[in-house]
């Protein structure tokens, strides 16, 4: 049976991950943070692939997050420990951040390190220690290190006195975080991640125009429909910096760059067959994919601005069809999670993330959530698979500083 994923109205799952940074920063640092900002990882209802390329996006955050407790430090040193699964503590080796430099981090820590390396050249460079936790699935497509790097901006610049970000200056810090994650990991992301972790509200999905940075919340109250997403995390990893998602970006730029355009965004639906007309062969299904994918994800908007979202499982089908097929990013096991919950009731399903591995989600009814979790189930054991990880996600707050709850200092 799915696991229960409870929604921003009840945060007792938010302040446990908060209580267990704060007690593994005691139990580290023998004294109370000054803070905990936590972050949480996110679904993407449909638009893949499309950030990069100027286009729209429609993420909602999970309730799932990493919380980040701090405290600053006068020395410019950075240290970082992570909370693990089994409940201890894996500690980083304190990092002086003016030495920073890309590749010069491996590992998890990469990811907070890259993110103190761009503030840095913001002038916050005081030094901190922070201590991680939380419950954002790693390698399930569910970004969990954009959750880990929005949470340690924050904290990192919470502690240097910075108010509350607004929403300007939240599009800043995800530009930030994907400096950090393009050119200190090493991974070529855009901005999807990053700006639904900071910018996605209770109950709501976002509508993104990454190009302007305009976002639009967009009700989304499955539950009141009798549906839910269920999502299934197929437990099979993927790694953006060491997979083929560098190739199709660069192939989507190189194909913007062959017709004069600035990117596939300015290519719309009724100039998709002329300008495919005009590339080499192996670029075609590419540019199909971002044309299309956009148009869906205005398609998804307007019917759930009609209040359809029954409506819209047709439009995921053909996403993930899409990125099966001309992307090529599905995996076999996404591609049976995907196929198992239609045949077994879903009104729609596809692949979710940057793809090679990672989660599937599905528009289901209430009633079929048990009979899909358990088919799609079966249908990896009789594969030999793993079994996959489900629980039903419900959209939920965004990145933002934890009230004191849990014995931080304010």
């Amino acid at each position: 049976m799915p696991e229960s994923s409870p929604g921003d109205p009840n945060a007792a799952a938010r302040s446990r991950i908060s209580a267990e940074a704060v007690a593994a920063f005691r139990a580290t640092h023998g004294r109370a943070p000054d803070g905990v900002w936590s972050a949480p990882g996110r679904v993407n209802l449909i638009g893949e692939h499309t950030d990069y390329n100027d286009g729209f996006v429609l993420p909602f955050a999970l309730p799932h997050r990493i919380a980040a407790a701090a405290a600053a430090r006068d020395d410019q040193i950075l240290t970082v420990s992570t909370l693990g699964d089994d409940g201890r503590l894996q500690a980083a080796d304190p990092m002086r951040i003016p030495d920073l430099s890309p590749d010069a981090v491996e590992g998890w820590a990469a990811y907070p390190a890259g993110v103190a390396w761009v503030l840095a050249g913001q002038g916050i460079d005081r030094g901190a220690d922070i201590v991680l936790a939380g419950n954002v699935p790693s390698g399930a497509g569910l970004s969990s290190s954009h959750a880990l790097e929005c949470a340690v901006a924050l904290a990192l610049l919470g502690l240097a006195g910075r108010a509350e970000p607004d929403v300007a200056q939240l599009n800043e810090i995800a530009r930030w975080v994907q400096h950090a994650e393009n050119d200190f990991v090493g991974a070529p992301t855009g901005l999807l991640d990053q700006t639904a972790s900071l910018r996605c509200t209770a109950s709501h999905v976002l509508f993104l125009d990454v190009r302007s940075g305009h976002a639009d919340q967009v009700p989304f109250d499955a539950a009141a429909a009798g549906l839910q997403i269920l999502v299934i995390d197929t437990r099979t990893k993927h790694s953006h910096s060491e997979s083929g998602y560098g190739e199709r970006r660069k192939g989507t730029e190189r194909a913007a760059a062959l017709l004069g355009l600035k990117a596939l965004r300015d290519i719309g639906s009724d100039a998709l067959a002329a300008s495919l007309a005009a590339l080499p062969d192996e670029l075609r299904p590419l540019v199909r994919h971002v044309v299309t994918e956009n148009q869906r994800v205005l398609d998804v908007v307007e019917l759930l601005r009609a209040d359809r979202l029954a409506e819209i499982g047709p439009l995921l089908d053909a996403s993930h069809t899409s990125m099966r097929d001309d992307y090529r990013i599905s995996t076999p096991e996404l591609d049976l999670a995907v196929e198992v919950a239609r045949d077994n009731g879903a009104l729609g399903a596809r692949m979710t993330g940057g793809g090679f591995g990672g989660s599937a989600i599905a528009l289901v009814r209430e009633s079929d959530v048990d009979t899909i979790d358990a088919a799609v189930t079966k249908a990896y054991e009789d594969a030999g698979w793993r079994a996959p990880r489900t629980f039903v996600a419900v959209p939920s707050a965004g990145a933002g500083r934890e009230p004191d709850t849990a014995g931080a200092s304010q």
